[in-house]
């Protein structure tokens, strides 16, 4: 269907009314979910101390940001399985063991070979967090306090792992995902209760599946050729399993939803987009200025404050201007910040063009995941979100190593 139908078709969909069965202040399930950003970028301005602490160069240790993205793109679908089938309740209690678990692993590993798997367990427990936060929301405006909470956390995140580095160890900057536990009583008092088991059996080779490609997809700006080979070969294997079985991990109905796919194709743009501007500007405006690292990083804080504060107004405001204007919107403002990244000579501009890819990717993340929930069965909320917010992570996975493969272009 092309993709006018599928803008139009928001207009007949509206993200589900119904509260959950215990309201809960929005503020909760934004701190749930919203340290993940600041966990993921922490590493933006410490690679360097990462590396010399390793004995390795920066790109190697670039491994910390792209083990994150990751585990958080490969862990978001599974944890929203789990979710769909054991409920909120073991949802949290898993995901938080896996945030802790994994932090400790950071904080003690002798060798990168044991820390990046400690990086990797923070990144699945925070892809549990992030989907329990998600259905707890339900409503744009609730994703909106979300999707801003994940834009102040990623503001600040750069700039406070340099300083904690600074003043105490890059170990302890890999720890900012921890807040978050600071809101699991809240959410497990929220939590309804556990589902009735599921009367069919899990569908394990469909999730393996989507697991391998997405694992794929993640490396291939490391190992273009053959990782794309790969990830080529898992989605037809995929493909072929969910014609085989439409109800399955994956179910059929949903990805053949047009305004589904349009979402979530959109989110993972304006994701890449975003990730490729916050890990290549300091590099850019070190090369073209005299700022120093403090102040580089300041900068990228208000751009991204700003950005994020913006993106509140416009998802309260997404109901009245309907999704084809808001989905029209959200693609002419991801186009600007990126011509003006790349094409502007005047270095003050790659700031304003940031804080305008934050606009778009914030909000896109907010209004985005309410409308693909929102055309999905009740059922298959957890699904939907899930497979969004899997889009959303391959984007926090491509613009990092992008970023790092290549300088922003001049």
């Amino acid at each position: 269907m092309p993709a006018h139908d599928a803008a139009a078709e928001f207009t007949a969909h509206s993200p589900p009314a119904a509260p959950p069965r215990r309201e809960i202040p929005a503020l909760w399930p934004a701190l749930l979910a919203a340290p993940m950003a600041a966990g993921a970028n922490s590493p933006v301005l410490i690679l360097p101390d990462i590396a010399r602490s390793f004995a390795t160069t920066t790109l190697t240790a670039g491994w910390f940001v792209t083990a994150f993205a990751w585990a958080l793109a490969v862990g978001t679908p599974l944890m929203a399985g789990l979710l769909r089938r054991r409920g909120l309740r073991t949802t949290l209690r898993v995901s938080a063991l896996l945030l802790a678990a994994g932090t400790v692993a950071v904080a003690l590993a002798p060798w990168m070979a044991l820390a990046l798997p400690g990086r990797a367990a923070q990144a699945f427990g925070g892809a549990g967090l992030v989907a329990s936060a998600m259905s707890l929301a339900r409503t744009v405006r609730r994703m909106g306090v979300i999707a801003m909470g994940f834009g102040v956390f990623a503001a600040v995140g750069p700039l406070l792992g340099s300083l904690i580095a600074d003043t105490l160890s890059w170990r302890v900057s890999l720890m900012l995902s921890v807040p978050a536990l600071l809101a699991l009583p809240a959410a497990l008092r929220a939590a309804p209760p556990a589902p009735p088991a599921p009367t069919t059996p899990f569908d394990a080779r469909g999730a393996a599946l989507l697991a391998t490609l997405a694992s794929f997809l993640v490396l291939t700006p490391r190992y273009p050729l053959p990782a794309a080979i790969a990830a080529a070969a898992g989605g037809a294997l995929l493909a072929l399993h969910v014609r085989a079985r439409p109800d399955g991990f994956l179910p059929a109905a949903l990805l053949r939803t047009p305004a589904f796919a349009l979402c979530a194709l959109l989110a993972c743009a304006l994701s890449t987009s975003y990730f490729t501007l916050l890990f290549g500007l300091p590099g850019q405006l070190a090369a073209r200025t005299d700022w120093s690292t403090a102040a580089i990083g300041a900068g990228q804080l208000v751009a991204l404050l700003a950005g994020s504060l913006c993106s509140w107004l416009l998802a309260a405001t997404a109901g009245r201007m309907g999704g084809a204007r808001v989905v029209a919107l959200l693609i002419g403002l991801g186009l600007l910040a990126r011509l003006t990244a790349d094409l502007t000579p005047w270095v003050p501009l790659l700031l304003p063009a940031f804080a305008l890819s934050a606009l778009a990717t914030t909000a896109g993340n907010a209004t985005l995941a309410s409308y693909a929930a929102g055309v999905a069965p009740e059922a298959q909320r957890p699904t939907a979100i899930g497979l969004f917010h899997l889009c959303y992570q391959l984007g926090g996975a491509f613009g990092p190593a992008l970023a790092a493969l290549s300088t922003l272009p001049r």
